[in-house]
């Protein structure tokens, strides 16, 4: 029995022994040729270059030497090797025309040469349409110079013959995006997304495409997901912004821009965009000093960006003036009252009956009849929540419909101005045309009723 335990035990020492001593010779072996491949390397390039010394267009040299900086992914030193032989091969038919190009073409493409690199791949496609490295790298050449059209092309072709290369995926995918071909990018972004899930890029891709194909709801999910992002924050806080404010979700729509605004290294003509954006949503609210603030830092940031100076114009006169800012901003019901309001206090000596409201999209019609103590008169008023000019056909429409319900006289009421052609219309016509100046005048004594 000690006999066949101890048989055991020499056993399993001598096959411990052998597998180190195989581990150790495995170990041996892959170092020697690691140190085997690094001395032949060495070796060509010190005889290719000897040979190059004497003769610079030496075809094998050139060609040995472009290889072992090829293989080694050395683009800039296989360059001019590539670029020597390329400029050969009219003379020398042995060398491999397709091969010289195409190793060129990556090289130059690899060291920002693009139009060089264009120019060695497209030899390459003339020789062999489906070249899957050819159409891949003029690919990322047209790409690059923004000629989507014809990436997508170079794409397709290149993924016929490797259609589950990540890469190719990706540039199709952004090539499509950026096409506007919305709906179909978005499988291909949905496949990116799922080969590479921390991708931000192609994300937000696919929200924006999701958006401009009619899914905003579905975008929306992500933008918000994306707004702490340092790349794609401002961009999605922005585009989360914007689809709130659409739904009138205001309070949602500047949480979404403020938080744009605290992000770190936003481009200036971004948050220029977001800060807009956050004093029209402000206005909207009716937080006219925050919204002021806001087209006071545009104003900083690009001066006459937009209607900026003249909004700022218009909301600090709005700030100062509560009615003004009432008659401009406030809800249907609010106006009409303040309407009626101005009715009695333009006609402060006279009984005002009002015998007709009539609510339009950019104005409200308000017929009432007049009685003083020596006169009487049925007036139609119409007030303008603008502070643009009012046309001559507007004050013609009026008159107009006086002469259908045979009212005595109209009276025009706006926050902003009348074309030089509406005054004149109105010269012997019985029709007041009150601007901006006088509707002030008038709003200042209500506050006094």
């Amino acid at each position: 029995m000690i006999a066949v335990v101890i048989a055991i035990i020499t056993g399993a020492s001598l096959l411990l022994i052998l597998m180190l001593a195989t581990g150790k010779g495995r170990k041996s072996v892959d170092m020697n040729n690691k140190n085997g491949k690094r001395k032949n390397n060495s070796a060509i390039i010190k005889e290719a270059t000897k040979k190059l010394s004497h003769d610079p267009r030496n075809i094998p040299a050139l060609t040995a030497l472009g290889d072992v900086y090829y293989t080694a992914m050395e683009y800039a030193k296989a360059m001019p090797m590539y670029k020597n032989l390329c400029e050969q091969t009219g003379v020398h038919p042995e060398i491999d025309s397709k091969m010289v190009n195409l190793r060129y073409g990556v090289c130059a493409f690899k060291n920002n040469l693009i139009d060089e690199s264009g120019s060695a791949l497209a030899k390459v496609l003339k020789l062999e349409p489906n070249n899957f490295e050819a159409n891949f790298y003029i690919g990322k050449v047209l790409y690059v110079k923004k000629d989507y059209e014809k990436t997508i092309a170079c794409m397709k072709r290149a993924a016929v013959t490797n259609g589950e290369n990540q890469e190719v995926r990706q540039m199709l995918a952004y090539s499509l995006y950026h096409a506007k071909k919305f709906r179909e990018s978005l499988p291909q972004l949905k496949k990116v997304c799922e080969d590479s899930p921390g991708n931000k890029e192609a994300l937000f891709y696919m929200a924006s495409a999701m958006e401009e194909a009619g899914m905003a709801d579905k975008a929306l999910k992500i933008f918000m997901h994306l707004r702490p992002d340092p790349t794609f924050g401002a961009q999605s806080c922005l585009a989360a912004g914007t689809y709130h404010a659409k739904i009138q979700q205001n309070d949602k729509a500047i949480e979404d821009l403020e938080i744009a605004l605290k992000l770190e290294n936003v481009e200036p003509e971004l948050k220029v965009s977001i800060l807009y954006k956050l004093a029209q949503t402000y206005i909207s609210t009716n937080a006219i000093a925050k919204a002021l603030a806001n087209l006071k830092q545009i104003n900083m940031l690009h001066p006459n960006y937009k209607d900026v100076p003249a909004l700022i114009s218009r909301y600090q006169e709005l700030t100062q003036n509560s009615n003004l800012q009432a008659y401009l901003m406030s809800g249907t019901s609010d106006f009409v009252a303040l309407c009626r309001k101005f009715i009695a206090a333009f006609h402060a000596d006279a009984f005002v009956k009002i015998e007709d409201i009539s609510v339009a999209a950019d104005s409200i019609e308000i017929l009432c009849s007049i009685q003083s103590a020596r006169w009487e008169n049925t007036e139609l008023f119409r007030f303008f929540r603008s502070t643009s000019s009012v046309g001559e056909l507007y004050i013609r429409e009026l008159h107009s419909k006086m002469r259908d319900i045979k009212c005595d006289k109209g009276c025009c009421v706006t926050a902003g101005s009348y074309t030089e052609e509406a005054k004149k219309y109105v010269e012997g016509r019985p029709i007041d045309l009150v601007e901006k100046a006088k509707l002030v005048s008038v709003l200042k004594k209500i506050e006094l009723l």
